[in-house]
């Protein structure tokens, strides 16, 4: 497999299995928050206080009106060939890079806050930066073949 397939394939994979991440964890938290609590995706009230809440629920309610589906349509575009499609999807991994920094900043800042208790907060510094590193990549990766 030539570089070009193989650098097609680490921006699809990983794409499409964020895309499923998010349809469940976070457009399906976006409508109704408490399942994401129970389905263990999202954090609940007694951890993260209810600005902590509204502020996760925030997020993933723009990841059901906006960034999901810019993200589908971006990896679409781009396994078909579709100028656009690149287009698309590197705005999409611009958000892609965004977010975990806003998260992980989130995280660090509110630790210390009073009602702020995060068991699995090491989860988000294992998952988040590798995350950042793939956008990243992938961004690089699409300026370069523009």
């Amino acid at each position: 497999m030539d570089s070009q397939g193989f650098a097609f394939w680490v921006l699809q994979g990983p794409g499409w299995l964020l895309f499923a991440y998010l349809a469940v964890a976070q457009c399906l938290s976006a409508l109704d928050y408490d399942l994401g609590v129970r389905m263990g995706t999202q954090e609940p009230e007694e951890r993260i206080t209810k600005v902590g809440v509204a502020f996760w629920w925030a997020l993933a309610l723009g990841d059901l009106v906006f960034y999901t589906p810019l993200l589908g349509l971006g990896l679409i575009g781009h396994a078909t060939g579709r100028g656009w499609g690149e287009v698309i999807l590197a705005a999409a991994l611009g958000i892609t890079v965004y977010w975990p920094i806003v998260s992980l900043a989130t995280v660090a800042k509110a630790r210390a806050a009073p009602g702020w208790s995060l068991p699995k907060d090491r989860d988000y510094w294992i998952v988040l930066p590798v995350i950042v590193l793939w956008a990243g990549w992938g961004l690089w990766h699409l300026a370069r073949m523009a």
